[in-house]
């Protein structure tokens, strides 16, 4: 008997403890290899030296799930450029020395066309005091506009025109100041903006006539306003245009469907009484421009009509 050895599926049943210390020793090692995988799926980085912090690099890297044309993308795009500058700029992040920026994590990219229409990634910024990271999430979507159409009727009412449209991320129907963001790098604010209306209401706009009320603001605001500084990166010129009218365009414009349906924009136009805006819509930028521009008439920078 001292020769007999039993066979692999019978010893399992004779020894459970042994079978079982086997079974979970090679579950560990399973484990391990599956981490190790996961850990070591996206090898794509890249290392920048900004002039704030000249002897301590950047690592940035994509997280998993981002292919390499979208990482490039991303390091190229102006929209992280962009960012990169404002952490420098007199008053970033990192203009005092008390920040360092440590990592940056590409998370997501979306493509409009052939350029980034939006760009979600997460930075690690420590207080070099403390050694404590600061909230880090970034959305960024880059520079935007609004414009503030007041249509002046020979009735005496004064208008303000609106877009109604969808709005996925709210889950709901938005009221709104026509919106939208820039489509390049050149910093066309008032181009965009004569666009979007044209495109959102069907009224052209002469640009001479815009007046930028975001550029009454202190010249260390960059004159722009940041509709949701802490997450997004969405820096808006607010414009307004002033319009004299008869009763018979502003029963043509109440209603009226626009929008480039192509792009998937189902908008209506809708017209409210300047003296009720105020408390008809639940959109930030109707009610900053509001403040801007009953600011600039007390201040005489906007002439009374």
């Amino acid at each position: 008997m001292s020769g007999f050895t039993l066979p692999a599926r019978l010893l399992f049943l004779a020894c459970p403890s042994r079978a079982l210390h086997r079974l979970h020793h090679a579950k560990l090692l399973l484990r391990c290899k599956m981490s190790s995988s996961s850990s070591s799926s996206s090898s794509l980085t890249h290392s920048i030296t900004l002039r704030k912090q000249p002897t301590d690099p950047v690592n940035v890297a994509a997280a998993a799930g981002v292919s390499s044309s979208d990482f490039r993308n991303a390091i190229d795009s102006s929209l992280f450029k962009n960012w990169l500058r404002n952490l420098e700029s007199e008053n970033g992040i990192l203009a005092d020395g008390t920040m360092t920026l440590k990592q940056v994590i590409i998370q997501g990219v979306d493509m409009f066309g052939t350029r980034i229409g939006f760009l979600k990634f997460k930075a690690d910024i420590l207080d070099k005091e403390s050694g404590h990271k600061v909230p880090g999430i970034v959305f960024a979507r880059g520079p935007a506009v609004a414009v503030l159409i007041l249509l002046e009727s020979d009735d005496g009412e004064t208008y303000a025109v609106l877009t109604e449209q969808v709005r996925v991320p709210t889950g709901k129907v938005v009221l709104e100041l026509p919106a939208g963001m820039l489509d390049d790098d050149e910093g066309d604010f008032v181009g965009t903006a004569v666009r979007e209306v044209e495109e959102e209401i069907g009224i052209k706009l002469k640009k001479e006539d815009m007046v930028d009320l975001t550029a009454f603001l202190d010249p260390s605001t960059g004159h722009r306003i940041f509709p949701s500084p802490g997450g997004c990166d969405e820096e808006m010129s607010v414009f307004l245009y002033r319009l004299r009218v008869e009763q018979e365009t502003i029963r043509q414009l109440q209603g009226k469907e626009t929008g480039l349906r192509e792009h998937g924009e189902f908008i209506k136009v809708r017209l409210v009484p300047y003296r009720e805006l105020w408390r008809k819509t639940a959109d930030a930028k109707v009610l900053v421009s509001i403040g801007l521009y009953e600011m600039a008439l007390r201040e005489g920078l906007v002439p009374r009509h």
